[in-house]
């Protein structure tokens, strides 16, 4: 019976593009539902150290004391720091307390803000911007190079070894100088998958490349050389009539 249809012919084309989305994907209840687990659950004690706690105190400080429940994203990424990169939910329960605030709202601002890493996170957090910008200018071979470099992992995993992770994010702002990704706090532009593998070599190493663009220009100016701004600017005075000299 089968027989009578058509098989379908496989588009070469189609077989090339990539997909819209890479990363794996999850259910909504493993993003803004918590569940314990043994390296998160309410049990495991969390507290600020000396330093941080300090720091915490005086952000706290530049809010009047009825608003100081406005600092809990300062403080959240505080303890996501303090915590090697990710957001316990002792990390939500702790900054809860110290604000004075029902936990819920603060559970509400770290499973809303894609800044806050609700799980375990390499040392080295990798985020590859493909936003249209990053894509036109060769952000998918940057994404497969580093995925490949790594392993062959996948966006969203972590390197076997604890040392990376790598996820696929939305725009960074660093339109101008793309493709980018962020390598923990560093913007790294002007890749191409020759400087994103010595990068991440270089990390791998321990070591920390020089962040900011890769081709040798300095931030954004133009890579064909200056267009404007070329001669020396007037200074106040110039141009003026004498009285107003």
């Amino acid at each position: 019976m089968f027989a009578r249809f058509p098989k379908r012919l496989a588009n070469p084309i189609l077989s090339r593009r990539r997909q819209i989305c890479t990363t794996l994907p999850r259910q909504s209840d493993a993003l803004f539902m918590h569940r314990d687990t043994p390296y998160n659950n309410p049990k495991i004690a969390f507290e600020f150290n000396a330093d941080n706690l300090k720091r915490a105190q005086e952000i706290i400080s530049h809010y009047p004391p009825q608003y100081k429940k406005a600092a809990v994203i300062p403080l959240l990424d505080l303890g996501q720091r303090q915590n090697k990169g990710w957001t316990s939910i002792s990390v939500m329960n702790y900054v809860a307390d110290l604000l004075e605030m029902p936990p819920m709202r603060v559970y509400e601002v770290a499973t809303f803000y894609t800044m806050f890493n609700r799980e375990p996170i390499g040392d080295n957090f990798v985020q590859i911007c493909t936003t249209t910008p990053c894509m036109l200018r060769g952000s998918t071979d940057i994404l497969n190079a580093t995925c490949q470099h790594l392993g062959g992992i996948a966006p969203g995993q972590t390197t076997k070894d604890g040392k990376f992770t790598v996820v696929e994010v939305e725009c960074q702002g660093a339109c101008s100088n793309a493709p980018m990704m962020v390598v923990n706090d560093d913007f790294y532009e002007d890749l191409t998958t020759e400087s994103t593998k010595k990068i991440l070599d270089a990390f791998t190493k321990g070591q920390k490349p020089q962040p900011g663009p890769q081709s040798g220009r300095k931030t954004s100016e133009n890579s064909a050389g200056l267009t404007s701004l070329t001669t020396k600017p007037y200074g106040p005075g110039e141009f003026c009539l004498p009285e107003f000299s």
